[in-house]
Parts: C-alpha cells; structure tokens; sequence
C-alpha cells in the first residue's frame, strides 16, 4: 500500500536508521515513499546517502528522499513520526537535573518529572507545536506519532492546542515487561495477557492473565516478583559486561562472571510492588520521576550508572539499517491499513474517560485497539486508590505546564513548580526558574 511516510529528526542515525529498517522490512507497506526530514542537512544527507545505498543493495520496493523544507516534506504526509531534541541534549539534561538539585530540590532524574521535566517540556514542546500547526496546515488528514520526551507533557500539550490533530505517543517502555515477566512466571510471553495504564514513564501493570488456563496472573507476580527483582545482576555490572564482550548477558554461564545486587534501580519499584501491590513497568529513573518520596528511597549508584552507560552508549554506538522491527509505530501503521483490530500495549492519547477519575485533557498511557479509523483507547475502569492518587499528584503540574508553554507565561511555570510533588519548598524555586531561563534563553526566553 503506497503510503507517504515523513520522519522529523532523520538527521539523528539513530532515530533516521532504526526507523528506516522498521519501515523496509514491512511487506504492508511496500511500494511507498520515506521522507526524511531535518534542520541539519549534513547529518541529513548522510542518512539520506545510506538509506538509498541500503534500498538499491537490498532491491527493495521503495523509494526514499530528503528534504530540509518542511513545506515539501509534509505535502501529501499520510503518516509523520516525530522524534527531535533542541541542542546540545546532554549539556541541557545535565543543566536540568542539576540545577534544582543545586537549589535544594530532590530530583532523581531530571529527564520527564519534576523541575527537570518542565523545563525539558518547555524547551521542546514549542518546536513540535510548530510541526504540528504546519501539518494542520498541510496534512490535517495524516496521523502524528511522537517519540519525543516528556512524552505525556508534550501530547498533552498538543492535544490542547491542536484537538483535532490525529497525535499519539509511542514509548518502549512497556517491553519491559515481555523481557522479565516470562521469567519471573516461568511460563512464555505468549501465555500472557497483560494490561497496563498509567501515565507515561508512570504506568503499572493493572492486570495479567495465564492464556492456556484464564487464570489470574497477578497473586504469582505478587508472590515471585520480590525474588526476581530482589537478586539482579547490578547494572554496573552488566554495563561492564557489554563493554568487554560487545553483548548482553543473556544465558546463564553469562550471568556467573556478573555481580548481583537486590533491586538495582528499583527500589521505588519495590515499594510500588511491596505496599501498593502493583508492578511497575518501568524502573526507578523513570518512575521515581514522579514521587515525592523516591529521592528518600531509590538507588542512587543505579541511576548514575544507568546515565553514563545511556550517554556513554548513545556517543559511541554506530547505527545500522537491519531488516527487523524495532518500534512499534510500523505495526500500527500496518493495523490501520488492513483493518485488522489487533490490540497494541501503550499508546499515549487523550484520556477521554478511559482512566475513571483522571480529567479528559490528560495525556495517558493505555492499551489501544488499532482499526481502519486508527487507534482507539480501551478504558480500563478506576484504578487502585493508591496509584490514582499518585497519578492525581500530576494533573496540576501537566495543566500548568501546557497553559506556560501555550500562553507563554513565566508565572504558570512557577506554578507548575509549586504545585510539584517533588518541589517541597518555596526559597529559591523562583530564582531556580530564573535561572534557568537566563542559562537556556535561546529556548526558554518566550517565557515572558
């Protein structure tokens, strides 16, 4: 089926390559035509340049141009995916997570939640409105997919200024839990039927079941979850491993030259399972984004291990176009087009009354069934009390975030400071701002 299929970004090898083998190897989606897209031609012609070389090598049936206009690149878009960053990423994350720790403010990331997280948002989300107005403008029809973070302060953003734009968030997250449920249930990820929602970085799983026999999963994760997660192989070490082999560990005789620790990165995971009796897809980098108490508890060590293996990684890996799926934005794409009804683990969209007692603005991550009129989110009911409340300690700060950056108003961003679980003073947090904006004019100076 010939689909015009625009990549913003492509100048990143990462986003550009990865994304580029995700679309070839589609038999869905032969005879159609790749459009990568950047601000920065030199990074782009290089992706360009090998995305041509890889499409003649392989006789594949498509076609692939480049364009730094986006006038040109969005005519006639039936599908766009977005995944950018503004400037020097690193030196701009470091500035995020360091500063309010600076000023007294116990964050353990920096990245989506917290501070961190706002000035990330307000820094990014102003060039994705961007995007968008022109595909309003040029390709209202076309579906959006965003890769960019934070994720749900940018969807919910969007969805503000631009309802009716077809506009959803992808993250990967939610392999997680393909990747460590089979063994913590000795049983194939096929046996399983699992359902999680929550909030970007911020879901849990809400319900598990055993295929062969309907049974309720959840008392066994319950039950072998804290032996599982509680005896892991340290990230350090793991990450010393990758250096010196070139791989992950992966069968057992890897494991025995590998250290253990109990609850690497997770111990705000551990107290979500333990006292709330939920498991969280994801770890405490993310999830620990967005508790007031995660500074108090988490693995710090983890986290800063799991930062400079992350930077480390991203400078010196050289990416390649493979012909095997990566992301899941190919298999929507596929689901759209043939009609064919599947269920898709986690997309991030309007909540619209799928999460009982979160507001209909909210962007939220939820399981979604994927038709010929797109992809549509299943309601999942109300959640335990416990995790509702921690989700509601974030609908302030969203609200805010999206009215500073679309009314640009340095006075709602204080705001959505101040209404932060993660903020727990008043000193220093406006000058914090300040600072922020004078360090990061070139993005945050809008903020009038």
């Amino acid at each position: 089926m010939h689909q015009r299929i625009v990549l913003i970004g492509a100048g990143s090898a990462q986003f550009g390559y990865g994304t580029i083998g995700d679309i070839l190897q589609s038999k869905v989606l032969e005879g159609s035509h790749i459009v990568l897209h950047d601000i920065n031609p030199d990074t782009l012609a290089v992706v360009e340049k090998t995305g041509q070389d890889f499409i003649q090598e392989h006789n594949l049936p498509y076609t692939l141009s480049a364009t730094t206009d986006r006038e040109q690149a969005f005519q006639g878009a039936d599908h766009l995916i977005i995944s950018i960053e503004v400037g020097n990423r690193f030196e701009l994350w470091e500035q995020d997570w360091n500063i309010p720790l600076q000023y007294g403010v116990q964050q353990v990331y920096g990245e989506n939640g917290g501070p961190g997280g706002l000035f990330h948002a307000m820094r990014i989300t102003p060039p994705i409105l961007a995007i968008c107005a022109d595909i309003m403008r040029i390709c209202p029809q076309a579906t959006v997919f965003n890769f960019s973070n934070p994720m749900s302060r940018i969807c919910t953003t969007v969805s503000r200024a631009f309802p009716d734009l077809k506009f959803i968030g992808l993250c990967h997250e939610i392999n997680s839990l393909e990747h460590y449920l089979p063994m913590v249930l000795g049983t194939p990820w096929e046996n399983l039927k699992v359902r999680a929602a929550g909030l970007n970085h911020f879901s849990v799983a809400l319900t598990a079941q055993y295929v062969d026999s309907g049974r309720d999963a959840y008392p066994d994760i319950l039950e072998k979850a804290p032996q599982f997660f509680g005896n892991m192989p340290s990230l350090n070490a793991i990450y010393k491993y990758f250096k010196e082999t070139g791989q992950w560990p992966e069968k057992p005789e890897d494991f025995a030259a590998v250290e253990f620790e109990a609850w690497p990165e997770r111990r705000v995971f551990q107290v979500i399972l333990e006292q709330f009796g939920l498991l969280p897809i994801t770890s405490d980098s993310h999830f620990g984004e967005y508790i007031q108490w995660a500074y108090d508890v988490t693995d710090h060590k983890g986290i800063l291990d799991f930062y400079r293996f992350y930077k480390g990684h991203l400078s010196q890996v050289e990416p390649k176009i493979e012909l095997r799926l990566n992301e899941r934005i190919v298999p929507i794409i596929e689901g759209m087009l043939t009609d064919s009804g599947y269920e898709e683990p986690a997309v991030n969209i309007p909540n619209n009354g799928l999460l009982a007692d979160l507001p209909d603005w909210l962007a939220v991550e939820v399981p979604a069934t994927v038709d010929k009129d797109g992809v549509h989110g299943i309601p999942m009911g109300r959640l335990p009390s416990g995790f509702l409340g921690l989700l509601s300690n974030q609908v302030a700060v969203h609200d805010l975030t999206a009215e500073a950056i679309l009314k640009k108003s340095r006075q709602a961003a204080l705001q959505a400071l101040l209404v932060d679980p993660i903020v727990n003073q008043y000193h220093g947090v406006e000058e914090m701002l300040d600072t922020m904006i004078a360090y990061q004019e070139k993005w945050l100076g809008y903020l009038k």
